[in-house]
């Protein structure tokens, strides 16, 4: 999973979110930013009872946050929706190129963007597509 910074980064330089089942996101600003939630049809906890971790599961949570814009809120995409905004962005591409390889350091995304190879790489492999889909939304 990617970064806040990075998630944030992201959505500052354009890229859209519609929200869908299993998708994560964070609250920034709000004394969450070290919480990850998940959009979800059932919330379900573990919970000990007579010693024994047992699975709940609640229909309706109680919280002092009834909803909240999704504007106030950073997505952060999983490694194959990165794959897929990249590949969406490079549509347009007269020889569109993206390809993820191994290295020492851990990951390189390689795309072909205007004609030009360019290289981002990360110790994840989501970080290494996140970088160079910010390459591209910044040039956009």
């Amino acid at each position: 999973m990617i970064s806040l910074s990075t998630a944030r980064k992201l959505k500052e330089a354009g890229l859209t979110w519609i929200p869908a089942l299993h998708d994560f996101f964070a609250i920034p600003d709000r004394g969450l930013d070290d919480r990850v939630f998940v959009i979800s049809d059932m919330h379900a906890y573990v919970e000990i009872r007579n010693n024994l971790p047992v699975v709940t599961f609640h229909g309706v949570l109680e919280w002092a946050l009834d909803y909240l814009l999704t504007e106030e809120v950073v997505w952060l995409p999983r490694e194959e929706q990165l794959r897929v905004q990249l590949m969406r962005q490079l549509l347009s591409e007269t020889q569109p190129s993206l390809r993820l390889t191994g290295s020492v350091g851990g990951y390189v995304c390689e795309i072909i963007y205007k004609g030009e190879i360019e290289n981002f790489e990360s110790q994840e492999a989501s970080e290494a597509y996140a970088a160079a889909l910010l390459y591209i939304l910044r040039r956009s």
